[in-house]
């Protein structure tokens, strides 16, 4: 069986449109509809009824769905289990938001052969929806996230709060000065969004908005302002370059380890949960 079948199959029906399909498969709606049309030759029988506006499973399709999962899971836990270098137990895959590794997950990174010396490991960085699709298909265990989803696909471990602190390059502003002058507004997820808008309901328009706090950083020490940004991606700077903004809020936004369940892997997943630094506190 071609995997690239399978993988059209169930993204029209995560997507339940040919042209988002194609566009998330980065394929063309032709080929995506191609593909859907060998797979239904193959197995003899339509798998979507396809209207004009809405396209569902066939009574077929949703008892194929099931098998086309375990058939993508298994294929792409095959291509990691045989990758596995000579001497290791196991390769996990894990991802995490770019912010998050910047704030503290690469110094963690650095320690697990370490502290894991029987594990193989691939490290990634994607957007939470792309993450997400990639633990649902198998090809990656752990993802390290702002505000995931409550479903039962995925098992969710809350980690201690990541502090997020008001710093300016300018020592001594209060935060009404702070948020005036080049303030860079950091997009920290919704329930962040949420807390900034009722702490600074009259906030004028920022200077920069940016969706990673490196680029903030970066911004700001070249250019002068200020930003929400992780306390451990500051702590060397403060009293340097950047100064803590006093009467701000210090927001503690929620982080969790996500991982799909049911999974065989889960014991091996909870044993690198376990090696996070938990000791957060600003």
């Amino acid at each position: 069986m071609d995997t690239g079948l399978l993988k059209a199959f169930l993204e029209v029906q995560r997507t339940r449109h040919f042209g988002r399909a194609a566009a998330n498969l980065f394929l063309s709606q032709s080929t995506v509809s191609a593909r859907i049309r060998q797979l239904e030759e193959e197995l003899g029988t339509h798998l979507f009824i396809r209207q004009r506006k809405h396209i569902e499973l066939t009574p077929a399709g949703r008892k194929f769905l099931a098998f086309a999962e375990n058939m993508i899971n298994t294929w792409n836990r095959a291509q990691q289990e045989i990758s596995v270098p000579e001497g290791m137990q196991s390769l996990l895959a894990i991802a995490a938001l770019p912010s998050l590794w910047d704030a503290f997950l690469e110094d963690w990174l650095r320690q697990l052969p370490t502290l894991l010396p029987e594990l193989a490991l691939r490290a990634d960085a994607g957007d939470t929806d792309s993450l997400l699709r990639q633990l649902q298909e198998g090809t990656l265990d752990l993802a390290l996230l702002f505000d995931p989803p409550e479903t039962a696909r995925f098992q969710l471990r809350e980690l201690a709060p990541l502090p997020l602190v008001l710093v300016s390059t300018q020592a001594g502003q209060a935060s009404h000065e702070a948020l005036r002058t080049g303030y860079v507004l950091v997009d920290w997820g919704t329930s962040f969004a949420g807390l900034h808008a009722r702490r600074f309901p009259d906030l004028p328009a920022p200077r920069l908005r940016v969706s990673v706090g490196r680029l903030a950083l970066g911004y700001i020490l070249e250019n002068g302002g200020a930003a929400y940004l992780p306390e451990p991606m500051v702590r060397g700077q403060l009293g340097r370059r950047l100064f803590p903004v006093e009467d701000a809020p210090i927001i503690r936004k929620e982080t969790y380890a996500v991982y799909a369940r049911p999974t065989d892997r889960g014991g091996m997943i909870e044993q690198v949960i376990d090696s996070l630094p938990v000791d957060r506190a600003y």
